[in-house]
């Protein structure tokens, strides 16, 4: 087999407080991270040194539902920045790392993605990356004057019209619109000025964007999806993919089929889509110690807590009445949750036979990632 020559790309995800859920409770860690600038400003600029690609924030808006015991043991996703305002806050302080995080296309114009990245592309001098959601969870529909979330398919196909609009207003300005000319008087050169005039099933945008066309021109779109119209929204915009895979085998296959839907559907150059699986990594200064450390972390973690994101994994179902040592119980396929991540758990379950317990620690402790533990060396040798 061909050895590739192009170079790994390397993103940090950065959870508020680690990627653990029980990484708060661990002696060395920033209990209050999630509100701490100079935290975040130390691993970015960490990253930056480490020669990663970029640093992602994932983002919801609001605060999940969970028995009560679970969610005041949680310091994810509760206590934490807006990650626009932080990014742009980290662009300051660094100087060639990407800065990329989530928007909802659910509950965001396209106007504002537009006019917000176009600005953190500016500010960062060319480094904003945009990971394109949709929203499905109840508690974030409440927030924004609705009783549920969109359907499933109702959301992807707001998602294709909203990232279509965010990048004509991208190209509302010419790169040389604006002559500036003190001595003339123009400020800008109108014949370079495009209107969008878009009216479309979900949205009505005039435009034209009031910044000016960004270093990238267009920052950099992430996706995530796996469902049918995950993957083609994927393959129709993404740059980079996110993949939640668990096993070698379906993040190769997943890797192919997108690939292909890019090329064949699409007409996009496969090789321009950089795939990056998800990696909870433990390192320590021997293999020994990273796998002590990891067992440190799960003990951290409060059953009812694990119990809880297990269950938000497979799209809200009630575990409860469940015995956390028996097995998973069969649970249906979500319509409109997140189809992915709820494939690969239940697999993971059925293949391993794993009982509640067992797969909730799992779960809890992965994040949706592949664990790696081991020493440096120990870790680059597991991600080649």
């Amino acid at each position: 087999m061909a050895k590739r020559q192009d170079k790994m790309r390397l993103g940090a995800f950065f959870n508020p407080t680690g990627h653990h859920v029980a990484s708060w409770r661990h002696p060395r860690a920033q209990a209050d991270a999630g509100i701490n600038f100079q935290h975040y400003a130390e691993i970015t600029r960490t990253a930056e040194r480490g020669l990663f690609d970029m640093v992602f924030l994932a983002d919801n808006v609001g605060v999940r539902r969970a028995h009560p015991e679970a969610l005041s043991r949680s310091a994810q996703y509760v206590a934490n920045f807006e990650p626009l305002t932080l990014l742009s806050a980290l662009s300051a302080v660094t100087t060639r790392i990407g800065l990329a995080c989530t928007l909802s296309t659910s509950y965001n114009e396209p106007f504002h993605i537009a006019r917000k990245m176009a600005s953190l592309d500016h500010l960062s001098g060319g480094r904003a990356g945009w990971n394109v959601v949709t929203s499905s969870s109840q508690f974030e529909a409440e927030n924004f004057g609705r009783d549920k979330p969109l359907p499933h398919a109702e959301r992807y196909a707001r998602a294709q019209e909203s990232v279509a609009i965010v990048q004509a207003l991208w190209d509302s300005w010419d790169d040389d619109a604006f002559v500036r000319d003190k001595a003339s008087g123009q400020f800008f050169d109108h014949d370079k000025l495009h209107t969008l005039n878009h009216k479309g099933k979900f949205f009505s945008v005039k435009g034209p964007l009031n910044i000016p066309r960004s270093p990238q021109g267009h920052p950099v779109l992430i996706q995530a999806g796996a469902s049918d119209d995950g993957m083609d929204l994927a393959a129709a915009i993404a740059d980079v993919v996110f993949s939640p895979h668990l096993t070698l085998d379906t993040a190769r296959a997943y890797y192919k089929e997108l690939k292909e839907i890019a090329q064949k559907k699409f007409g996009r150059d496969p090789d321009s889509i950089k795939v990056l699986p998800g990696v909870s990594a433990i390192i320590g200064r021997s293999d020994a110690e990273a796998s002590e450390e990891y067992d440190r972390l799960q003990a951290l973690i409060h059953p009812i807590v694990a119990r809880e994101i297990l269950s938000l994994v497979l799209s809200g179902f009630d575990l409860a009445p469940y015995d956390m040592d028996g097995p998973l119980p069969d649970i249906p396929v979500p319509v409109d949750g997140s189809q992915s991540h709820f494939k690969s758990t239940v697999d993971l379950a059925r293949r391993e036979n794993l009982t509640i317990r067992q797969l909730a620690m799992r779960v809890a402790g992965a994040r949706g990632k592949s664990v790696i533990k081991g020493s440096p060396a120990s870790v680059a040798d597991q991600l080649d």
